[in-house]
């Protein structure tokens, strides 16, 4: 598990601890994890597990939850509204700032209670950790995106919503830098950018730089956002020599990261990067102050709630076309994944509660995802600009090369995808103080790249470069 081993290190930061429902001991349901197998499609809400008296432990992600002010529904509340059909069942949450390495360091202690969202870890190592909710075929019936964390046939988590990937922009200031259509390219994204900044006194587009994180979902459109292929991100990509190089098109990776690139460059972003505040910037594109960020559809609804004006934000198709279509991935958001390793009782009653979360909570359209399940066919309000977007999910890793892509990413350093957030942020540095051509910083990602791929003796298939 190479991106355990390069992140045990990561020092504990950040942690808040919230617990949300009435206290109730542990006691004699410590019994053998493995005397009963659980099925997540056996389970009946409301039936299921009510004779359960149990405490269970929730590690997440979502720090903005757990506080009172939070704009949306918190976690105490979804809590409260779980306690109503399961009142014996208590949960608790804890959650972290720093979760994507603090998440990997704890699951090495085996302390991190009873559920988590799973982070980075090779596929073959979630038999290691997590408990299976079922078969992939059992599973893929039930849940969308259940392949991304299965292994050997069997699921080991379950995405608490779906994303598809765009930018969230204010409809107010577009509207009056003279922008009357999304933009579909990235020349055009640029030029509308460039629009903003003469006309009005908006941030043309807002970097997040100093959150980090936020910086690292620039990763997330090289795939189908900008190939419009549902192979590319975990099969294609894993044979492929110069993967950043520019196609020629308009297209892949090469043209993502250079939006970046040219709208640092160009001025088109804060004055200093090094300041720049996630928490208030929802508010800021709320109010008008900037124009747009490049962040999920899980963003939209925290900037709508933010301040006064939620008609005001939009969600708009990441400006790329390929052969004059859009495209967008649907996929999921962090999955919950059981602790394989705690009581069946306490296994059972987070199975339950991740399957309230999944079917009757809300959760997802009140976060502005993609619903987890199967049975639900809507649409969350965010995507109404998508009509003509087609969604695509990412195909998973061929059998044999499930832990190809955190290999090339360890070997490489890369962390393509995986909390890339310092390979992101060294864009900005750059354009910003312009003292490396963005074709030279391609230069490094690609010879990287390549070295990994001869490290690990892997024969690349294609050549986004058509060298």
């Amino acid at each position: 598990m190479k991106n355990a081993r390069k992140l045990i290190a990561v020092a504990m930061a950040g942690l808040c601890f919230w617990p949300l429902s009435g206290c109730g001991g542990n006691g004699a349901d410590d019994s053998n994890a493995q005397a009963t197998k659980l099925n997540y499609s056996s389970i009946k809400l409301g039936t299921t597990g009510k004779d359960i008296h149990t405490k269970i432990k929730l590690f997440n992600h979502k720090t903005d939850m757990s506080v009172d002010t939070y704009p949306g529904k918190n976690w105490k509340q979804y809590v409260a509204d779980f306690n109503k059909l399961y009142p014996n069942i208590s949960v608790e949450v804890e959650t972290d700032t720093n979760y994507a390495g603090d998440a990997l360091t704890r699951l090495q202690g085996k302390d991190w209670g009873d559920m988590m969202m799973i982070p980075a870890v090779d596929r073959s190592d979630l038999s290691t950790y997590f408990l299976p909710f079922g078969t992939q075929e059992e599973m893929s019936k039930l849940i969308r995106w259940s392949s991304a964390s299965e292994y050997g046939g069997k699921v080991y988590g379950v995405p608490s919503n779906g994303n598809g990937l765009g930018i969230v922009y204010n409809k107010r200031i577009f509207k009056e830098a003279g922008v009357s259509e999304n933009p579909k390219t990235p020349q055009e994204f640029i030029q509308a950018l460039k629009a903003i900044k003469e006309k009005t006194k908006a941030i043309p587009l807002y970097t997040n730089y100093a959150a980090g994180w936020t910086m690292a979902a620039w990763d997330g459109y090289i795939g189908v956002n900008a190939t419009g292929d549902g192979r590319y991100m975990n099969q294609k990509l894993l044979h492929t020599k110069n993967p950043f190089s520019d196609p020629g098109d308009d297209t892949h990776a090469y043209n993502v990261y250079k939006i970046l690139y040219d709208a640092v460059s160009d001025g088109l972003t804060e004055d200093d990067y090094s300041t720049t505040d996630w928490e208030s910037s929802k508010a800021k594109i709320n109010r008008g102050e900037i124009a747009t960020m490049v962040l999920g559809a899980w963003a939209v609804s925290q900037c709508k709630n933010a301040a006064d004006h939620p008609d005001d934000i939009g969600y708009m198709p990441f400006p790329i076309s390929v052969k004059n279509k859009q495209y967008t991935v649907s996929a999921g958001d962090y999955a919950y994944g059981i602790n394989s390793h705690v009581s069946k009782t306490r296994q059972e009653a987070s199975m339950i509660f991740i399957k309230w979360m999944t079917e009757l909570s809300g959760f997802a359209k009140n976060e502005g995802g993609i619903p987890t399940a199967q049975s639900d066919k809507s649409m969350p309000d965010a995507y109404k600009e998508f009509a003509d977007v087609r969604f695509v999910e990412d195909q998973p890793a061929v059998k044999g090369e499930e832990d190809l892509f955190n290999t090339l990413n360890s070997d490489s350093e890369l962390a393509v995808n995986a909390g890339g957030n310092a390979r992101i942020q060294a864009i900005v540095e750059h354009a910003s103080k312009h003292d490396k051509p963005y074709n030279d910083l391609v230069k490094d990602w690609n010879s990287k790249w390549n070295d990994a791929l001869e490290t690990e003796g892997i024969e690349a298939q294609y050549d986004t470069a058509g060298k």
